[in-house]
């Protein structure tokens, strides 16, 4: 199952619309993925954490430093 999310690069502050995958977070649990920012380009670490009823709890978006 795909959830539509809006990200804030932490590069250049623009906002942009990418998907995640919580299939393989059943029940609750967290993941992680790279995407380049749809503005900048520029790589931006993403982790989420989806609660027992499937609903996304958190989103951050880390630069590579953060890493």
């Amino acid at each position: 199952m795909m959830a539509d999310v809006v990200v804030s690069c932490p590069y250049c502050g623009e906002s942009f619309g990418t998907l995640i995958d919580n299939g393989q977070a059943a029940g609750s649990g967290s993941d992680e993925s790279w995407e380049d920012c749809a503005v900048c380009c520029r790589p931006i670490r993403l982790c989420w954490v989806f609660g027992e009823d499937g609903e996304l709890e958190t989103l951050e978006a880390m630069t590579d430093s953060d890493v």
